[in-house]
């Protein structure tokens, strides 16, 4: 089948939603790269979400979950197949000491709902920059806390389209990984457990970590944010500066003078200068320090 034919399929599909035929996803990503998906789906509903993944495994279509585009770099060739964008579902609830958070709400806006409410435990998450879904496949953190000290319990979708509800446990949540991302699940919602605190303390606290966030990050590029993952007894970015790597990259694409664990699109750069900055310093790094840097941004498209 053509991507023709799964865009006129979905129409019947997706009537609260949003589809679009060979979109460019650039619009879609933090690092603003990326050539276009042949097929983008904004489904409305939970049960439209349910009803494009089981369209996608029984036709044999691939299907790409795409979050906030925070932690994602899309090749310069797009996507083929379905790309599915949770950004409708949204939701935030507050239920007591509990947060009900939907898949596409950003996980900024639920560490402010849980603020407001003077729920603290969430402060930690005020500076992350991706959904829930996205959080929870990686169990995100950062300032000394992660989703694994919060979480109740989640809800996903196989790729067959199976409605599963996960405990903590069933997650097996470890440093920036979970059975969300071994298994390839689609993240629906996911339910966090917080405390009582008093609204000052946590006000200040978020005061204080969004000062940090904004004094050392390069928020003023678009960025995938923090792009390798913490080697053991070292940090990635202590290693990058180390090797001389602040102010240089392929292209269009550098590594931050601010923070070298990130890496900016700081002149329009293409996905390819983005990769092939990744691509020196990791060489640079094995180079120096034989330390092979892990990445925990994904890589994903076609060239």
């Amino acid at each position: 089948m053509s991507k023709h034919q799964w865009f006129k399929d979905l129409s019947g599909i997706i009537t609260e939603g949003i589809l679009v035929i060979d979109e460019p996803l650039n619009k879609y990503t933090m690092t603003k790269l990326g050539g276009a998906a042949d097929v983008l789906a904004i489904p409305g509903t939970i049960e439209e979400t349910k009803a494009i993944v089981r369209y996608a495994h029984e036709n044999d279509i691939p299907l790409l979950l795409l979050g906030n585009g925070s932690n994602m770099v899309v090749r310069d060739g797009g996507v083929r197949g379905i790309v599915l964008h949770l950004s409708k579902l949204d939701a935030i609830r507050v239920d007591g000491n509990r947060i009900h958070a939907e898949a596409g709400a950003l996980i900024i806006d639920v560490s402010k709902r849980a603020t407001e409410e003077s729920l603290t435990g969430f402060e930690f998450a005020c500076g992350i920059p991706g959904s829930i879904g996205g959080a929870m496949a990686m169990n995100a953190g950062a300032y000394g806390g992660e989703v694994k000290d919060i979480i109740l319990q989640c809800t996903v979708l196989t790729k067959s389209g199976e409605l599963l509800v996960l405990s903590k446990d069933e997650l097996e949540l470890g440093y920036r990984k979970s059975i969300i991302a071994t298994e390839g699940y689609y993240v629906l919602s996911a339910d966090f457990e917080l405390m009582k605190g008093d609204l000052k303390e946590i006000q200040a606290k978020v005061a204080d970590l969004t000062f940090q966030r904004e004094s050392k990050q390069p928020l003023e590029f678009p960025s995938a944010g923090s792009v390798f993952k913490r080697p053991p007894g070292y940090f990635a970015g202590k290693l990058i500066q180390d090797c001389g790597l602040q102010g240089k990259g392929c292209g269009g694409a550098e590594v931050s003078t601010k923070h070298a664990g990130f890496i900016i699109n700081k002149n329009s750069a293409t996905a390819s200068d983005y990769i092939a900055t990744i691509n020196m310093v990791k060489s640079e790094v094995k180079k120096k320090f034989d330390v092979d840097l892990e990445l925990e941004v994904k890589i994903v498209g076609e060239e």
